[in-house]
């Protein structure tokens, strides 16, 4: 099978492409500038899912779309918006597939996504997903909670703040909970969804076997960095709403206004109809951080 991969280049995207390749598929990935060749495996497709015109021609040949464009925080003066990024992209992806012949398209949502969201990021997510809905395709969503793995960013972040001090900040009481996923078993989803044809019209949340407080995640982290525990200093929630919608516009603030709601929100679901239907033997938290943090 010939599969069109938007967001390859980024961390869900690299493993989608590697079990892609390894399961005998061809690929085609969108990808902004050419900075490496193609080669009969892996061809490179320069272009920008916010500009349609880069579109034409693109799925020429493909049997499937894999699209996997997403942001966690905005810039808009680099123009990297909830709105080009996942609705504008995710219409335009859609109506290529339309105009050039394409029905099967697996979509990667988000947990948490629904028509009442509170933040930006939910809510725009929500709207691609109608978009999707309506298009008449074959379409699968993916709905993953918190995926860690080799280059991700929330679990490394943590663990560089647990590296370099004893003492560890906690938004509010550290007691929203979450089910972390590891990328190897999102992307196993997406591959194995290509050739089941019973995912078509379903949605399935991407979870991990195991629910974690944010606070035993921390003491999970420490552990597989060899540290017998840590300190924790809790910071008010109140201030820290405040602080983030002051300081969100700058890059070096660590969270926005969106990831925090989202944050307290929680991110946990049942992996279980997912891990069945794709055949996915989950990855625990534990076992899988330990490979890659040090």
């Amino acid at each position: 099978m010939k599969v069109f991969v938007t967001g390859g280049s980024g961390f869900v995207g690299t493993e989608v492409i590697r079990q892609l390749l390894a399961a005998g598929h061809t690929v085609r990935s969108l990808v902004h500038s050419k900075k490496a060749a193609s080669t009969p495996q892996l061809e490179l497709w320069p272009g920008d899912a916010t500009r349609p015109e880069t579109l034409q021609g693109a799925l020429a040949g493909c049997d499937a779309i894999i699209h996997l464009i997403g942001i966690i925080r905005e810039f808009p003066d680099k123009q990297v918006t909830f709105q080009r990024l996942h609705i504008d992209a995710t219409r335009n992806i859609l109506a290529a597939a339309g105009e050039q012949g394409v029905r099967r398209y697996l979509h990667m949502s988000a947990n948490g996504t629904r028509p009442d969201g509170v933040a930006e990021y939910h809510k725009t997510k929500w709207a691609a997903e109608e978009l999707v809905r309506a298009s008449g395709l074959d379409a699968t969503i993916f709905r993953p909670s918190l995926i860690f793995g080799p280059g991700d960013a929330f679990v490394n972040m943590l663990a560089a703040i647990i590296r370099r001090t004893p003492i560890v900040p906690v938004i509010g009481d550290g007691e929203y909970q979450m089910t972390p996923v590891a990328v190897a078993n999102v992307a196993t989803g997406f591959v194995h969804a290509l050739t089941q044809a019973e995912s078509i019209g379903e949605i399935y949340h991407c979870c991990g076997p195991q629910t974690f407080t944010y606070n035993q995640l921390l003491d999970e982290i420490a552990r597989a960095l060899g540290r017998s525990g840590i300190t924790r200093i809790h910071q008010p929630v109140l201030m820290m709403r405040s602080l983030s919608a002051l300081l969100e516009g700058m890059s070096f603030f660590p969270i926005t206004s969106g990831q925090l709601t989202m944050l307290l929100e929680g991110n946990v679901c049942d992996p279980q109809p997912w891990a069945q239907t794709f055949g996915i033997e989950l990855t625990p938290l534990g076992d899988g951080i330990r490979q890659y943090l040090h």
